[in-house]
């Protein structure tokens, strides 16, 4: 049997993660459906239920070790592990799992890393020495191989796929009208879908966002609907913008797993998402999108889809945002098609992650 461990941000309740695990699974399960996954987690019990697999708390470094001790790979991603501008530990805390492995000799592969920015000279020197030493690298982005360069990271293979998400299809699409009816949202009605955020503590952009959302649910007789990614954070984040505005809005309280969030995003007929993974549901699902950056990474994404952001959340202007949105609603089955178009090339990067993994674990060529 083939064993490997995987490491991320897993366990917390952030939907975009949670997503990505349960795409990384999915795709290694296709291709073999023996394989043994041990996923290092903040719940190991909520995520060994969930996904059928082992798992161990990722402060327990003593259980950590020993799962490396039988592994043939260790998984590290996908997301946004390996930067320092949301978090400063926890860049080293992840260099950390992937130096115990390198220790260890289990081969390593960055699997569809958003990676950087990093900044400081000891991070990026750790950077460089723990990812030289990789077998595989693979990003979900451009700009990730650029970072990769600027760290002048040359030694593994590295190879820009996609976001593993992208690589998932809706097998319960009914469970949004469950969700929004018991919400007493009004089902004749459009809908457009707001993922938010807290970021940094920040006001401002709560404000223009709630004064944007009035005028759209008045100018395009809209509901507005509130999306958790990440509970209950996200939650309360939603309230503060609903409180702020005139008209409020539906908040869906969550949690939600994978494809229920999946299903209520499909059930939107556009989303505005300060989360990166609502509008990578988005794409999946494919309702068009207006991305509000609060990272390089949602730019990325954007330009991903042929699109670009539709403002940046420290210079959020309500007007700006209420006309990139109208226009999008005056040609929304255009967008539709752009979409629909990049999405059999997106989702074959995706499964690309999963055949090199495979591919490392089985001890063939890369």
């Amino acid at each position: 049997m083939d064993y490997v461990v995987i490491s991320g941000y897993y366990g917390s309740g952030n939907g975009g993660d949670e997503a990505m695990l349960f795409a990384i699974l999915s795709a290694l399960r296709e291709k073999d459906p023996d394989i043994y996954v041990t996923v290092i987690s903040s719940n190991p019990e909520e995520t060994a239920k969930r996904y059928k697999v082992n798992a161990v708390h990722w402060l327990n470094f003593f259980a950590i070790t020993k799962e490396m001790l039988r592994a043939k790979l260790l998984i590290s991603g996908g997301g946004s592990l390996l930067q320092n501008v949301t978090s400063k530990q926890s860049l080293y805390y992840y260099l950390g799992i992937i130096g115990i492995a390198e220790a260890l000799n289990v081969p390593v592969m960055l699997y569809a890393q958003g990676i950087g920015p990093i900044y400081g000279k000891t991070a990026r020197k750790l950077m460089k020495f723990a990812g030289d030493r990789a077998k595989v690298i693979t990003v979900r982005d451009t700009g990730s191989i650029y970072e990769l360069e600027r760290l002048n990271i040359t030694k593994p293979k590295i190879e820009c796929t996609a976001d593993p998400v992208l690589a998932l299809t809706v097998k319960k699409p009914h469970l949004a009208e469950e969700i929004l009816k018991a919400a007493n949202v009004d089902s004749e009605k459009k809908k457009i879908g707001i993922a938010v955020r807290e970021w940094k503590g920040w006001l401002l952009y709560k404000e223009v966002l709630a004064e944007a959302t009035d005028i759209l649910r008045r100018e395009l007789n809209v509901e507005i609907i509130y999306i958790p990614m990440q509970c209950p954070d996200d939650v309360f984040a939603a309230r503060e913008v609903a409180t702020l505005s005139k008209n409020g809005g539906t908040i869906l309280e969550g949690p939600y797993d994978t494809e229920e969030l999946l299903s209520l995003i499909g059930a939107m007929d556009l989303i505005i998402g300060v989360r990166l993974h609502a509008l990578i549901f988005a794409a999946v699902m494919n309702v068009p999108m207006a991305g509000l950056s609060y990272d390089p990474k949602v730019g990325r994404f954007m330009k991903a889809m042929e699109d670009t952001v539709a403002g940046h959340i420290e210079d959020l202007q309500a007007e700006t945002l209420v006309d990139v949105v109208k226009k999008k609603w005056e040609n929304l089955e255009g967008i539709k098609e752009r979409q629909e178009k990049l999405m059999p090339n997106l989702r074959k990067k995706a499964l690309r992650n999963a055949e090199l993994a495979l591919s490392l674990i089985k001890g063939g060529q890369i």
